[in-house]
């Protein structure tokens, strides 16, 4: 079985100059009819059956693995505490140019800077990060078959559901004395509530929350606030009893979107039975 090579793009700093350069002149000539999302072709394959793809984060990357790339590279590292913080260097995206898709977010400020880096051959590709569990699966079915990879995006789907399943079902046999805990949620964190099929009483982000909005959390008396720790501010509801949970919303180097739910999953047994 194929094994996924997942790389972080570098090139030396040296060369920052003259790829910018380089990359300007690409953009200059390709103007901005060249990437278009909803244009599904992936001619000029440089991978035998997969794309090869470059996917701004480890997000994307998770997301193009589970619908079936084989050559994905990352330009942002998963150290990166908050991804969209990140300012690629026009170094980092030298990987771009020989891409078949290129992957982003567009809620992630250098998205301009990667729409320029395509090049003529690289087809850009928007994203819906979102880690719910529906939304997952209809994006990852969306990519697969962009891929040409629609069997083995299938098969990641069938076991992504039934895993998902379980998990879902451990989490419920822990709801302290059997009940649904009320849970207030960071926007970007509410699947994990979904997940852990708690009542959410309410949700902040992803801008910054207003002493009445605190106010207003702290009357609905949740027992626990699902954070975002790649957009956290610190603790939210300090003085109202509520424990705090840390959510991740990234996956990390290795590329596991399945992981994601379980280690959330996991954190979130922890903090409701201790």
């Amino acid at each position: 079985m194929a094994r996924i090579r997942v790389r972080i793009a570098r090139v030396p700093s040296v060369l920052a100059l003259s790829l910018s350069t380089a990359l300007v002149m690409t953009a200059t000539a390709c103007g901005s009819d060249t990437a278009d999302s909803a244009d599904t072709s992936t001619s000029g394959r440089k991978n035998g059956d997969a794309p090869v793809v470059v996917a701004t984060t480890t997000w994307e990357g998770a997301f193009a693995k589970a619908a079936g790339a084989k050559d994905v590279t990352v330009i942002v590292p998963s150290s990166a505490q908050h991804a969209p913080d990140y300012d690629p260097k026009p170094s980092d995206l030298a990987a771009v140019a020989g891409a078949d898709l290129v992957l982003y977010a567009p809620f992630e400020p250098y998205a301009a800077k990667i729409k320029e880096a395509a090049g003529s051959d690289a087809k850009l590709v928007e994203v819906n990060l979102d880690n719910d569990a529906d939304k997952a699966s209809t994006e990852v079915s969306r990519l697969g078959k962009l891929f040409g990879t629609e069997d083995t995006a299938a098969k990641w789907d069938t076991s992504f559901r039934s895993e998902y399943a379980t998990l879902r079902k451990e989490l419920k046999a822990a709801w302290p004395g059997g009940k649904a805990p009320a849970v207030v949620a960071q926007v970007f964190s509410v699947w994990s509530a979904k997940m852990t099929g708690a009542q959410v009483v309410g949700t902040y982000g992803p801008e910054a929350v207003t002493a009445q909005q605190l106010s207003d959390l702290a009357k609905q008396k949740p027992a626990y606030v699902f954070d975002n720790v790649h957009m956290t501010t610190g603790e939210v509801l300090p003085d109202s009893g509520a424990k705090q949970v840390d959510i991740v919303n990234y996956p990390g180097k290795d590329l596991d979107l399945l992981a994601v739910y379980k280690n959330a999953a996991d954190t979130i047994t922890k903090a409701i039975t201790s």
